[in-house]
């Protein structure tokens, strides 16, 4: 669509034709004087030309010209814009980070979904692959743990790139143990130089810290650093197994967990703890932290592309006209 930004100048058209209407005519006091006969027969070439103009419509052509200029001319000062479709853009988001535990207890199958059982991954990949996807205008990022911690995924506007990259993740790849001291730091580190407001670490485990640094001192760290922590819990309280003589038995699968610290990790950082005892439950936590989080509002804008250039180039096309007629032909009439 087009639009201008000054058009109060365009007022200025008919200007032209009220200097004409009150101000009087320059009048030419012209004393002739005798020239050589040489020169007179230059003026007899120069009046020839003249006359070729004059024979197109000299006076025409000049007030054509002339009101060209002044037209082109003021169009460029309106400022004319091209507007194009409106464009909805996110506002810069958060710095928020997944840690995900991948020591081998993940690959309990204790999450009842839809009267079938998954494995603790599954689940967590179903449901944290659609939190991905909805973190529009976020940097996410993704560690995963074990015995040691590790960058998989770095801050990145690409949601889709790292749900690959938490899909293609397996339990084992970082070892068995479990070392949430190390991935609390690892989050840190590379948070803790990001804008203080939106600073997001989501740490879900299924066990207790059994190798790296002590996660208490690393919730200090955090804690000091303005970086708050969301802590998961997972595996259900109970599932059915058999024994060694084939008897069905019920046992507490999350016998490992360490829910009084990461109660401690996320109240210490003003974050909060979260139990997912089951798929449904999981997505309820994420609907929660994007209330607690919530992703930025959208911004529409118009893209906008500016034309003055276009009659202030035919404006100039003019005045070249202008000049290589006086310069062929002399002044004109």
């Amino acid at each position: 669509m087009l639009d201008w930004l000054s058009p109060m100048v365009l007022l200025l058209l008919p200007a032209p034709l009220l200097v004409r209407r009150w101000l009087p005519p320059f009048k030419h006091n012209t004393t002739y004087l005798r020239i050589p006969s040489y020169t007179q027969l230059q003026q007899l070439q120069q009046n020839d030309n003249r006359r070729l103009i004059n024979g197109l419509g000299d006076k025409k052509l000049n007030l054509l010209i002339a009101l060209t200029m002044w037209i082109c001319l003021l169009l460029a000062a309106a400022r004319p814009v091209w507007f194009g479709e409106p464009v909805s853009v996110s506002n810069e988001g958060r710095d928020l980070l997944l840690a995900l535990d991948l020591s081998d207890s993940m690959k309990i199958k204790d999450m009842v979904q839809a009267e079938s059982t998954i494995t603790r991954i599954e689940a967590i990949k179903q449901v944290a692959s659609e939190f991905i996807e909805r973190r529009h205008g976020d940097r996410i990022g993704l560690i995963v743990f074990g015995q040691h911690s590790y960058l998989q995924s770095p801050l990145t506007f690409d949601r889709a790139s790292v749900a690959i990259q938490l899909n293609e993740a397996l339990p084992g790849f970082a070892g068995s143990s479990t070392a949430i001291g190390d991935a609390l730091g690892m989050g840190i580190k590379l948070l803790r130089n990001r804008p203080s407001e939106g600073r997001v670490l989501v740490l879900l485990t299924d066990g207790a810290n059994t190798a790296g640094s002590d996660p208490v001192v690393a919730t200090s760290v955090a804690s000091e650093s303005g970086i708050r922590v969301h802590t998961i819990g997972v595996g259900a309280d109970s599932m059915e197994t058999t024994d060694v003589a084939g008897a069905a038995v019920v046992v507490d699968p999350s016998r490992d967990l360490d829910e009084s610290t990461l109660q401690l990790i996320a109240e210490q950082t003003g974050g909060r703890y979260f139990r997912a005892r089951d798929p449904a439950q999981m997505e309820r936590i994420y609907a929660t932290i994007d209330e607690l989080e919530p992703v930025p509002d959208s911004v529409t804008l118009r893209p906008q592309r500016s034309l003055f250039h276009w009659p202030l180039s035919l404006a100039l096309l003019c005045a070249v006209v202008v000049t290589f007629l006086r310069f062929r032909f002399g002044e004109l009439a």
